[in-house]
């Protein structure tokens, strides 16, 4: 993996262009940069999350997700190098089972609202799907292994369950969408 940063205003990326971890250089407007800044800003805001509280198992879940991110976010940054494993979208699949089951069944659709919690794993869902689009088109032009579009896509499952869970928490409860179509029927 490329040298680690001892410097961190170098101005290598005046001119629009940014290095990569194998030292090649790519426009800053590239879908590779793309992706690689939309799983950075992912982690960001799960990191604004964490400053919440919240059950021990879903913070130490989502620092696992965190680092998980991070080799998602090298793997990205070094074309061809795989970093983030299908074991990583395993233990996804496995909490999104876990937490689901604890949950009622939904019979309407609901709100990305709630507690502050709630609110933020919502920012953090609809994030993981725009980085799982950034990431498909990326894959549309250059080889990508199936484990990031697949981590993704399971990531922001599981933080549409971790934000009903999070309502739940102290007794709370989902918001729901009041369609005026559905009470007029």
């Amino acid at each position: 993996m490329g040298n680690r940063l001892t410097q961190i205003a170098t101005r290598t990326g005046d001119a629009g262009t940014t290095g990569l971890g194998d030292n090649s250089r790519v426009s800053k407007n590239s879908l590779r940069v793309h992706a690689m800044g939309d799983v950075d800003e992912l982690n960001s805001h799960i990191g604004v999350l964490l400053c919440e509280d919240m059950p021990a198992d879903v913070r130490s879940l989502l620092v696992e997700i965190q680092h998980q991110l991070f080799n998602l976010g090298g793997e990205l940054s070094i074309p061809g190098f795989e970093l983030l494993k299908a074991e990583a979208v395993i233990v996804l699949d496995e909490a999104l089972e876990r937490f689901n089951a604890e949950l009622p069944r939904l019979e309407e659709f609901i709100l990305p609202a709630g507690s502050r919690a709630a609110s933020l794993a919502h920012v953090c869902r609809t994030v993981a799907r725009r980085a799982e689009r950034a990431v498909v088109a990326l894959g549309n032009e250059e080889a990508l292994k199936e484990a990031p579009r697949q981590y993704l896509n399971r990531l922001s499952d599981l933080m549409f369950v971790l934000a009903r869970v999070l309502n739940r928490m102290n007794g709370g409860d989902d918001v729901y969408w009041k369609s005026e179509r559905m009470k007029n029927a």
